[in-house]
């Protein structure tokens, strides 16, 4: 890894990968095997900070938004807030660490090789996938499921199946995330440089709309955080190419500022040279939707994030995270919210978690004193969402974000999946196995109550007095993260992730997604830039047999 600052001027090389994210990482040291490799990444290193990444700082990380923090936040306009990540490794640092496989149906729609898929995944699991160690309140999380009828119990698996399972980690023993970061060990050090802070502005191509060839990309240019610019040529090879692993949000916003896109778009925004007309750039924007229920314990709770999921036959996913070490703010609103909903209820004593404690606590973060939430946090997120949106540039600046709008439950059937998912969290609240981890006095439409007052988004909220789960999901809707598209298979790039009417271009990233796979895209992604990477040194190896 180095500074985009000590890069030349001009450099050449076999592969330019935008992008050392969740796939990029994989993507790259695949090719360095027998190729000379540049990864061009906007962000930073997670090996800057380290602890900033073990689990007990989940939160207070992906909350960071500070000018070079690894998570670059941004409200969509539907009025959710997200964040996209800007770091090596990518999302895979930010993420809760929750690792599964995609479904064997997923594979087989995708047209993959199966046993070239298996093969990848294994690449990657051999890094940095484990099993968690799952204590108190994710066991009873899960037994809670197979109460609510989730089933069979699969036990311990990568693979994503229906019914009640144990899912992998990124995280280790100690706590430690492991992220596609770690995926650049496998390189080939000769063949390979990784270049931090380089944002890149355009992708140069040989020809443009007006030319009589396909347009060719043979290049790219970035900027160092000095503000100096670089230019990167492809070597003189027919194999050589630009691929594009910039993320759901910078593969299609790269394209279109680099003059591939909706030719009415791109002229209003006055992006030149006009590359190719491709009115598909950044439609399907795809984000599945998260309504979470949080349940305040009155017995000490582990910190924990996602390990046990609920897979149901509805297309809802049931999982959950517990006792977070948050930001004093962040903090405070949420036990602000508490101590209200605990007045309220009578009879309710606990050593752990009462107003007066909670009283205590808001007075120890005015003195700057970080808190731990001894309570845990139930999501449904609603899986393979009908709804779909759009992505458009906000202006030329590669560092901001675009525009992007989700239609989160814009169609009947994401709402009844919705709905349907909320019932079983309520199965589960109140279920026996979950009984030591909710108050006896607190009510699950208390608790969702609490969930309407808590700002989870921007957007409208309508009173509990006549209770609606279609209503609840609407105004609580929240992220997971999971957002896809924009560079779609079959409509923006081809089954080899090659740009329609374009050579040496390709995206190889979730935003070529038509769904999300699984309960946790991050393995599929993975996975993803490793079996392509196999493929493109495949293809090399056949050309120059030829």
């Amino acid at each position: 890894m180095k500074d985009a600052t000590f890069a030349p001027k001009l450099s050449r090389v076999d592969y330019i990968i935008i992008g050392g994210g969740t796939s990029g990482c994989a993507l790259a040291a695949t090719l360095s095997k027998n190729a000379s490799v540049l990864v061009l990444e906007r962000g930073g290193s997670p090996y800057d900070n380290p602890t900033a990444t073990d689990i007990g700082n989940f939160a207070n990380t992906i909350l960071n938004n500070t000018p070079n923090s690894w998570a670059q936040h941004f409200i969509s306009e539907d009025g959710v807030h997200n964040v996209r990540p800007r770091v090596l490794g990518g999302g895979s640092v930010l993420n809760a660490g929750f690792y599964s496989r995609a479904s064997d149906e997923y594979v087989e729609e995708a047209e993959w090789e199966r046993q070239e898929v298996e093969d990848a995944y294994e690449w990657v699991e051999r890094k940095l996938a484990f099993e968690p160690q799952v204590m108190g309140w994710q066991r009873a999380l899960k037994d809670g499921l197979l109460e609510a009828d989730v089933l069979p119990n699969n036990g311990f698996t990568f693979d994503h199946i229906v019914g009640t399972k144990i899912g992998g980690t990124i995280f280790d023993r100690a706590g430690h995330r492991h992220s596609a970061a770690n995926l650049l060990e496998y390189a080939n050090r000769n063949n390979i440089v990784v270049y931090l802070h380089a944002s890149v502005h355009k992708i140069l191509f040989t020809t443009t709309a007006t030319g009589s060839q396909r347009p060719k990309a043979y290049g790219i240019t970035f900027q160092d955080a000095n503000g100096m610019f670089h230019k990167v040529e492809l070597a003189d090879n027919p194999m050589n190419e630009v691929i594009l692993s910039a993320g759901a949000m910078g593969s299609p916003q790269q394209l279109m500022l680099s003059g591939v896109g909706p030719k009415a778009h791109l002229v209003a925004h006055r992006v030149k040279p006009l590359v190719l007309d491709l009115p598909m750039v950044g439609q399907g924007m795809c984000d599945n939707p998260m309504n979470p229920v949080f349940v305040p314990s009155p017995t000490p709770v582990e910190v924990s994030l996602v390990q046990a999921v609920g897979i149901t036959k509805f297309d809802s996913y049931i999982e959950g995270i517990s006792t977070l070490n948050v930001s004093i703010y962040l903090t405070r609103r949420f036990f602000q919210g508490v101590s209200d909903l605990l007045k309220k209820t009578s009879g309710t004593t606990s050593t752990t978690f009462t107003t007066q404690s909670i009283d205590n606590l808001l007075k120890s973060m005015d003195r700057g004193i970080n808190v731990r939430l001894n309570a845990g946090l139930i999501f449904q997120k609603v899986a393979r969402p009908a709804s779909r949106g759009h992505m458009e540039l906000r202006n030329t600046n590669p560092n901001d974000n675009p525009y992007v709008t989700f239609n989160y439950y814009q169609e009947t059937e994401d709402l009844n999946k919705c709905v349907e998912g909320l019932e079983t969290v309520i199965k589960v609240i109140n279920s026996k196995a979950f009984s030591k981890y909710k108050f006896p006095g607190v009510t699950a439409r208390e608790l969702f109550g609490f969930m309407v007052g808590l700002p989870t988004n921007l957007r409208p909220r309508h009173a509990m007095s006549r209770f609606s789960l279609k209503q609840f999901c609407i105004d609580t809707v929240m992220t997971i993260w999971h957002y896809h598209g924009g560079c779609q298979v079959g409509r923006v790039v081809d089954k080899d992730y090659k740009v329609l009417g374009i050579d040496s271009l390709r995206v190889i990233d979730g935003s070529t997604f038509l769904k999300s796979p699984g309960t946790n895209p991050q393995a599929t992604v993975m996975m993803l830039g490793r079996y392509m990477g196999k493929k493109i040194l495949q293809e090399r190896a056949d050309f120059q047999g030829n």
